[in-house]
């Protein structure tokens, strides 16, 4: 049973945007936490930015004033706008959503920066 859907990845060149979403089963309640992780070939996942139930938001250095984390808690999802994306921004994109007492994962989806 797929429980998060991600979508939006794709290949880029240097420089342009792209939005990732995912959508969270209605089964996955209440979602407390939701966010984006990226892992680059050869590298530990890590944290993008996350997004609190009340809107409140947490970036990695690497993508502060160049990413928006955004949720929409009636339709359990989340996006994640990605402005003037860099070559090292390449990497497989993870949807996360945690409850109280569980965290879920989507399969990923790849982002490619072309510089």
């Amino acid at each position: 049973q797929v429980q998060l859907t991600e979508s939006g990845g794709g290949l880029v060149q240097a420089g342009d945007s792209l939005t990732l979403s995912c959508a969270a089963s209605r089964s996955i309640f209440p979602i407390v936490t939701m966010g984006w992780y990226r892992q680059a070939p050869g590298k530990q996942r890590e944290l993008v930015a996350t997004i609190s139930y009340s809107g409140t938001s947490n970036y990695a250095d690497s993508v502060k004033g160049r990413f928006t984390i955004s949720r929409d808690n009636a339709r359990n999802t989340v996006a994640l706008l990605m402005n003037s994306l860099k070559f090292e921004d390449t990497a497989v994109y993870y949807c996360n959503a945690l409850t109280g007492s569980r965290s879920y994962w989507g399969q990923g989806t790849q982002v490619t920066v072309s510089s």
